[in-house]
């Protein structure tokens, strides 16, 4: 999976950092605040990358309504946890709740109708939903799941105590996350360095990505630019990319997929690649057949 060729016109160019943003706050389900990073006038989408949320209170007021049943067709989410509890729960029978170090990997593919609540009413709950686009082909896949403990996913120790949680992708050292996904091959790490620490990972040439400094902050490429912490950085061109960490602990999750080139078209939760095609997933929404 790890795919980087070195006949890429990128192979030994250090990865910048091309934008910067903090996303802006947003709710969303029944009144959940957040900050909505990818899908936001700033960064509308990062192919294949539709949406970005973070969200973080300890107000249950915040969170508590949770997202309620809602449909989904044509791309997939992910639920990642850092802290409290998500129960998670669709019209084909599925149910579990995720945990902190968590993640659900949700290809809704044709059709699905799921909720997701919070199992607690009172706490910390912070954590992340991405939206990754499914390839025009497999836009009416039947709907997969995904679903890892925290402790079943790879760690891998850096040489100065720094750690790699490794969800999907591959690391240069060979270590390899559990998810598996042929339509974006891609990389979701989570990455904690002790302070003066480096990290080095070739992604391949074809895919865009980007990472979101959850504490500390990082210093990337070359050029050494700073990201701050709760801010996210778009990825530049190359297939180098060099992080170091400050004077403090750092932690960034660092997101990559393949480019599908295709046109979007959106409705609301429906993610296909014509206005007709969308019609057609509200219709079919409606008269029962998710």
């Amino acid at each position: 999976m790890n795919a980087s060729n070195q006949n890429s016109p990128g192979y030994n160019k250090f990865i910048e950092l091309a934008q910067l943003t903090s996303g802006i706050p947003a709710s969303d389900g029944d009144g959940v605040r957040l900050t909505r990073i990818i899908g936001s006038p700033e960064i509308d989408m990062l192919d294949p990358f539709l949406l970005l949320d973070a969200f973080e209170s300890d107000r249950p007021d915040d969170y508590i309504g949770g997202f309620p049943e809602h449909p989904h067709r044509g791309f997939e989410t992910v639920t990642y946890l850092l802290a409290g509890r998500m129960r998670h729960k669709d019209n084909k029978g599925h149910e579990g709740v995720i945990e902190p170090g968590g993640v659900q990997w949700m290809t809704a593919g044709r059709g699905i109708i799921h909720s997701e609540m919070p199992e607690q009413e009172d706490g910390l709950l912070r954590g992340f939903q991405l939206w990754i686009n499914l390839p025009a082909a497999e836009k009416m896949t039947a709907p997969v799941y995904q679903e890892f403990a925290a402790s079943v996913i790879p760690n891998e120790r850096l040489e100065n105590g720094g750690n790699i949680k490794v969800i999907a992708g591959r690391t240069d050292s060979g270590t390899e996350g559990p998810v598996k996904n042929d339509y974006t091959v891609p990389f979701f790490l989570d990455i904690q360095l002790e302070p003066g620490e480096t990290f080095h990972q070739h992604i391949p040439y074809s895919h865009a990505g980007f990472l979101y400094v959850v504490m500390g902050g990082v210093r990337v490429g070359q050029t050494k630019a700073i990201l701050n912490s709760r801010s996210l950085g778009v990825l530049g061109d190359g297939e180098k990319l060099h992080l170091s960490s400050g004077a403090e602990v750092s932690r960034v999750l660092m997101v990559a997929g393949k480019r599908l080139n295709e046109p979007v078209a959106r409705g609301g939760p429906f993610v296909m690649n014509t206005k007709q095609e969308v019609k057609k997933a509200f219709q079919d929404y409606q008269e029962g057949q998710f």
